[in-house]
């Protein structure tokens, strides 16, 4: 299982928020680039970045801080939030990013999730995000009446690099992750799925660890990385450890 830190982006700054609400920022670095480089240094392997204004404005609004973050780091940036059209598809893969997710339009425009897994196979992750069950869309802020697994049988036949499924009643709140719902996700699915939301002690990567056979391939983590509850490099080291038996 790879550790994945993340890189939450808002007016250009590194910021987590709390269950998904834009209003309850917290900022943590106002240079994501350098920030890029400390979870680099500590052992990363991939950096997950999100757009949170492009997310909620449906196009992209932290390119600057993209194009930073690309120039700083050599390990692999997969990237979401405000991806709606083809065009940004191609745009940030010609800058450098090597995974697109589409999370929104994955469940509102299919046709652009099917036209960008045609052109860039294993490139594209689908973004699926759930409250109580039902997908949220926009950011989170609209609520759907479709389910996580009623998603996934609908796109599983795409070549899609992988799904991330965040919980968004545990992102940012350090509870610990849904481990039932992310264990039904992936037993549902051939599609390697990275758990994100919640992660917060090492008996919650332990608990994620233990689904792994599921097809659980990663975990993202945010908040807890830095406040400090949990060390990079330790997670790694124990995720290591895990996949040595």
């Amino acid at each position: 299982m790879i550790i994945i830190p993340a890189i939450d982006l808002k007016g250009g700054q590194c910021v987590r928020l709390s269950q998904g609400d834009m209003e309850k920022t917290t900022v943590y670095s106002n240079n994501p680039a350098a920030m890029a480089k400390t979870w680099e240094s500590m052992g990363a392997l991939r950096i997950h970045v999100v757009d949170l204004d492009g997310a909620v404005s449906g196009s992209p609004q932290n390119r600057d801080a993209v194009k930073a973050i690309l120039s700083a780091v050599s390990i692999p940036i997969q990237l979401g939030g405000g991806v709606r059209n083809f065009e940004t598809v191609k745009e940030y893969f010609s800058l450098g990013v090597d995974r697109i997710i589409l999370g929104t339009a994955a469940i509102k425009n299919p046709r652009l999730l099917e036209e960008s897994c045609e052109a860039y196979p294993r490139r594209i992750i689908a973004g699926i995000d759930a409250t109580n069950g039902m997908l949220c869309v926009q950011g989170w802020i609209e609520k759907t009446t479709m389910t996580a697994v009623q998603l996934v049988k609908q796109i599983e036949h795409l070549p899609l690099a992988a799904i991330v499924f965040t919980d968004i009643n545990r992102d940012g709140m350090l509870t610990g992750p849904n481990i039932e719902s992310t264990a039904q996700l992936a037993r549902s699915t051939s599609i390697p799925v990275i758990a994100s939301g919640g992660v917060s002690r090492r008996e919650d990567l332990e608990a994620l660890l233990s689904i792994e056979q599921y097809g659980v391939s990663g975990v993202i983590i945010g908040r807890a990385l830095y406040t400090g509850d949990l060390d990079l490099r330790e997670c790694i080291r124990l995720a290591e450890r895990k996949e040595r038996g």
